[in-house]
């Protein structure tokens, strides 16, 4: 006797069923669609990756985060996907030959051993477009002007995209006198500004061992107004990369807006952190601002990632969007198209009885010649459970061929949303739905 199995998944990780996917489905589209409008093309890249391509890459903390992979006889050390990113970056190496830019995005599940809570999975799919090959900070706002499209699409109405420069983060330690090995706890600290407050911030700097006289001239920096950005080029005047990262802020705004993106979606923050280590310019992250729900993209620019890769580096930048985030968000707010369905399915044909069945097969293939998704029953059951079923699945036409209907060569169309039927000609059933669904 086989052994009993206990039908579960792995901590962190979900089965999608077809309601769900159809969501999922849908914001996936409208995602791909704002994508490609913008020039980008779709790339793939594999589950798998070599260790020695994804380690060294994300920083200490996340790569912890990283799941082995081996198979038992096999001879590579392997690793689960982290992010598309690294990938992305192998993929330029390995193909020279690229015309550039290369706008590229992918949307693919990635593998992070996280602790599971709402919105944080430890399979979930990234969504990432990027554009690899000019340092223009055009091309970062073509990135902030694109996620703008993607979320006013979904239906987004309360968002900003906060806008900051790795450059300006460094020259920040730099001004207050941070020693190199202190920075990563500065700027821990500092992300953490808007959820614990002043100080909350100083308490874990003291607790990082940061003195008190430079954290002083951290606070004295950012109390500065974000939008005077020639008072924070006369706080940097002694260093020349963080002028550069705040002209980059200012080419980056002024890009944006000419690209249609509204004055109240952007906001400059210069207290925030995205927390991977390859980032070498403009960083930004959206968060939705009513109700308060977090992040939901985020990205920058990561110069120097291509170069692990190769002997010639190129620029990049490009966003990641919070996918399953969106997807949770746009759940618990009902935001999907109320037409959305659930399910695939257009048209039920039902199964009157066995001398029946062989017309109810053809009118099947007829509607699934014109392109309509058909579902047909199998088995002699009562037209009661048929239609019970029908309306379980939210099916919203039924077909029903009895012998009146098909000794007239008619079928009965059922409307399961309103319960109206009537009897149509075969030869015109086709474009008698067509017009049932454009008016739908």
């Amino acid at each position: 006797m086989a052994t009993f199995v206990e039908p579960r998944v792995p901590r962190g990780m979900r089965d999608m069923l077809p309601e769900k996917m159809l969501k999922r489905r849908y914001v996936i589209g409208v995602v791909e669609r704002v994508f490609e409008r913008f020039g980008f093309e779709p790339l793939q890249t594999p589950v798998l990756e070599l260790q020695q391509t994804v380690m060294g890459k994300y920083g200490p903390d996340a790569e912890k985060l990283i799941y082995d992979a081996r198979h038992r006889e096999g001879k590579e050390d392997l690793a689960l996907r982290y992010d598309l990113s690294v990938p992305l970056s192998r993929v330029v190496a390995m193909n020279p030959e690229l015309v550039k830019p290369f706008k590229r995005y992918q949307i693919a599940p990635v593998w992070r051993a996280e602790r599971p809570q709402k919105g944080r999975y430890r399979e979930f799919y990234q969504c990432d477009a990027d554009i690899v090959g000019t340092s223009s900070m055009l091309a970062d706002a073509e990135i902030v002007a694109m996620i703008f499209t993607v979320l006013s699409e979904l239906g987004f109405k309360q968002f900003v995209t906060k806008l900051n420069n790795r450059k300006v983060l460094t020259a920040l330690g730099e001004y207050s006198g941070v020693a190199p090995a202190l920075l990563p706890n500065l700027y821990r600290a500092i992300d953490k500004l808007e959820k614990i407050g002043q100080d909350g911030v100083r308490e874990e700097m003291l607790r990082a061992e940061i003195s008190s006289e430079t954290i002083a001239k951290i606070f004295d920096l950012i109390a500065l107004p974000v939008n005077d950005l020639n008072a924070w080029r006369e706080q940097f005047r002694a260093y020349p990369g963080g002028i550069e990262g705040v002209n980059e802020l200012g080419q980056l705004v002024q890009f944006a807006r000419e690209l249609g993106v509204q004055p109240e979606r952007l906001q400059i923050d210069l207290t925030m952190v995205r927390g991977l280590e390859y980032y070498t310019g403009p960083i930004f992250e959206t968060v939705v601002t009513e109700p308060k729900i977090g992040s939901l993209t985020g990205g920058g620019r990561y110069d120097g990632l291509v170069g692990l890769f190769s002997k010639n580096s190129l620029p990049v930048t490009g966003t990641s969007l919070g996918i399953e985030r969106i997807i949770d968000v746009m759940d618990e707010l009902d935001m999907y198209p109320p037409d959305l369905g659930k399910t695939v399915v257009d048209v039920f044909v039902t199964v009157f009885d066995a001398e029946r069945r062989a017309t109810a097969l053809a009118v099947a293939m007829e509607l699934r010649a014109a392109n309509f998704n058909t579902e047909v029953w199998y088995d002699l059951d009562s037209l009661g459970k048929q239609l019970k079923y029908a309306s379980a699945r939210g099916i919203p036409f039924v077909i029903i061929i009895g012998p009146d209907e098909a000794a007239a060569n008619v079928v009965t169309l059922r409307d399961l949303q309103t319960g109206a039927q009537e009897q149509i000609a075969r030869n015109v059933l086709a474009t008698t739905l067509q017009e049932k669904t454009r008016r739908a």
